[in-house]
């Protein structure tokens, strides 16, 4: 019993230690950043395309956190420059991510600007990348005999989508694209932000 009381308050320092270091300071930092020239505040829709890839998991297996390039090859890779803080000030809570199962999407509207390519990417990866990994979300989409006014069909190779009818993106992903497409932090950042100033533009990937 003796031991517990000191064990506590140890334990509770660490606890108190590690908010102030890995939640408040960062949280003081932010909001002491004003934003990079260019980058603009989330639309109603692109809130809740970033909801939807929260909720879809997409954060478990994207990064959105380009490193320096002493750090890793991002910008050889086509993923733009260093991510700054500032880039970040219009994200609550931010989706740095972890795990780069596939690529990093800070600025994968820059790369890949085109709904159409998202939504069948979405509908059915291996569609566009016959090795992908990444899972399919066909909940996402309605298998109808027509299209009616106002639908966006999903535009698929040969072969992968429906012998009859068409594909048409629901709410949600359209919401989830029209994300991905504000993802665009190719615009310079501010001077001194970065110890390597060069600047790199994201290259084209693949296109359907």
């Amino acid at each position: 019993m003796n031991r517990l009381v000191p064990l506590m308050i140890l334990a509770s320092a660490i606890l108190a230690f590690a908010t102030l270091m890995l939640v408040i300071a960062p949280a003081i930092q932010i909001d002491r950043e004003s934003p990079t020239p260019g980058l603009q505040p989330y639309t109603e829709q692109e809130l809740r395309g970033r909801e939807q890839y929260v909720a879809q998991g997409c954060v478990y297996c994207h990064s959105q956190q380009p490193r320096a390039q002493d750090q890793a090859p991002d910008a050889d890779r086509g993923w733009g420059r260093a991510a700054v803080a500032s880039d970040y000030v219009y994200d609550t809570p931010h989706l740095l991510g972890t795990m780069r199962t596939g690529p990093d999407l800070l600025n994968v509207g820059a790369r890949l600007p085109s709904q159409a390519w998202h939504l069948a990417h979405l509908y059915q990866p291996r569609a566009i990348f016959p090795w992908s990994i990444m899972p399919a979300y066909p909940y996402m989409f309605e298998h109808k005999a027509a299209a009616a006014a106002g639908d966006v069909v999903v535009e698929l190779p040969p072969g992968q989508g429906p012998a009859d009818g068409v594909i048409v993106a629901r709410p949600e992903a359209l919401d989830l694209v029209r994300y991905l497409q504000a993802m665009d932090r190719t615009f310079p950042a501010p001077a001194g932000a970065l110890r390597d100033e060069g600047y790199a533009k994201p290259k084209k990937e693949g296109q359907p």
